[in-house]
């Protein structure tokens, strides 16, 4: 049932490229990936395969691959992305020997790409559990680890299906050894007779405590927070917005840094009219690159909106307390990157599924809040009080170091026994 439903994603897929730009680039890219793998890479090569769904499952792995790169060079990386949103951001990425698409995980794909690739060491990040890959991986001798892999009971590996008891636990059982995040995803594997599995922790913490430490200082972000206190709204979606900048309208001795995680021209004017009814003053990143001064604030807040790419992660070090949006969507973003400054940070109600979230509320370095009021409540604590502001930073920082170091354990255990 599994391979015919990858048949009919397949076909869907096809269609879809008819009409939709990002379909139609999946599906060009996954063309062109047998090419590269007979083009990169010899017979005689020593190949390690990383596969990662996403952009956030690549900066889990990169840890590895970049670790790997340094203590064991007769190693080639080989890395595959399913999405395009993390293909087209990281196909030119040095790390790696070869970038490209995997294949949609049908019974030919998969024993063309092992043929062509003929990995010695396969690395599945997270959530990527591709039933055939996996099953020829084993029949090949093909060593497989997921890595960072995270469950939780009511994921559809452990529902009872018309065709048997738990079949979609098939993939995980073919998995050489298993890192895991947590405790609890542990003894659910093993209550279903999972025992290969070892807790480490996220090697996402590795990662932000690493781009921490090569961040380079932004004299224009600098110079616009100068000595104020800065609230640094990360990956902001309109709803956070318009909690956030109402609140700060009324504490105008508070900078406001705002990088909205959609940089689109309608987006952007959304902001700037509702800094410009709440009355701030506000000026655009790239506009003080050409030149613009700082507007002065004047009897009214200040703002930063920073309107491009790459510099979130930095951006973090000049704030007091971030906010980490998507929680009135999809879900919240990269928390440990904003954490890991030693600042609180905050973030909205859909933040279940985030291990991290859980743990940093559940020691006192984040908080939710669910509408103007909860979040003017937290605030306000802050404000009020500095000492619960700066403990709250601690906590945050702390748990970020405390728990770094999966990727040591993950390393060592693949690589060195």
């Amino acid at each position: 049932m599994y391979t015919i439903g990858i048949y009919i994603f397949v076909l869907g897929m096809l269609i879809a490229a008819l009409f939709h730009k990002k379909a139609r680039k999946m599906v060009m890219g996954i063309s062109q990936t047998f090419i590269l793998l007979h083009r990169h890479i010899k017979k005689t090569d020593h190949v390690v395969w990383f596969h990662a769904a996403s952009l956030g499952e690549f900066e889990q792995g990169r840890p590895l691959m970049e670790r790997l790169r340094v203590e064991c060079p007769e190693y080639k990386i080989l890395l595959t992305f399913f999405s395009p949103s993390g293909y087209e951001v990281r196909k030119d990425y040095e790390g790696a020997d070869l970038v490209c698409y995997l294949p949609f995980d049908t019974p030919g794909n998969a024993l063309s790409f092992l043929r062509l690739a003929h990995p010695e060491i396969a690395i599945f990040i997270k959530y990527e559990f591709w039933t055939n890959y996996l099953t020829i991986c084993r029949h090949k001798g093909i060593k497989t680890y997921s890595v960072s892999s995270i469950f939780r009971p009511d994921q559809y590996f452990f529902k009872w299906h018309l065709f048997g008891k738990y079949p979609a636990l098939k993939p995980i059982r073919q998995f050489d050894h298993l890192f895991v995040q947590n405790e609890s995803s542990k003894k659910l594997l093993e209550a279903h007779g999972i025992t290969n599995v070892t807790v480490v922790g996220d090697t996402r913490l590795d990662r932000v405590i690493a781009i921490k430490d090569a961040a380079a200082p932004l004299p224009l972000v600098e110079q616009f927070a100068s000595e104020a206190s800065c609230f640094i709204a990360g990956s902001s979606w309109g709803p956070d917005e318009e909690i956030y900048i109402p609140y700060f309208a009324k504490h105008k001795d508070w900078k406001l840094i705002i990088a909205p995680h959609v940089i689109s021209e309608t987006h952007l004017k959304d902001i700037e009219k509702l800094l410009d009814d709440n009355g701030f003053s506000h000026v655009r990143y790239t506009a003080l690159e050409q030149g613009q001064s700082i507007p002065s604030s004047g009897d009214g807040g200040s703002a930063l909106i920073i309107n491009c790419f790459g510099k979130l992660s930095s951006i973090y070090r000049y704030g007091k307390v971030a906010l980490v949006g998507g929680g009135f969507g999809v879900g919240i973003h990269n928390v440990p990157e904003a954490a890991v400054y030693g600042i609180p940070v905050l973030f909205g109600p859909n933040n279940q599924k985030f291990r991290e979230a859980q743990a940093l509320k559940a020691c006192g370095g984040s908080f939710e809040y669910q509408d103007d009021a909860s979040f003017a409540a937290i605030m306000d604590n802050f404000i009020e009080h500095s000492e619960e502001l700066q403990k709250a930073g601690e906590a945050a920082g702390g748990y970020i170091n405390a728990n770094a170091g999966a990727a040591d354990k993950c390393f060592n255990a693949i690589f060195k026994n």
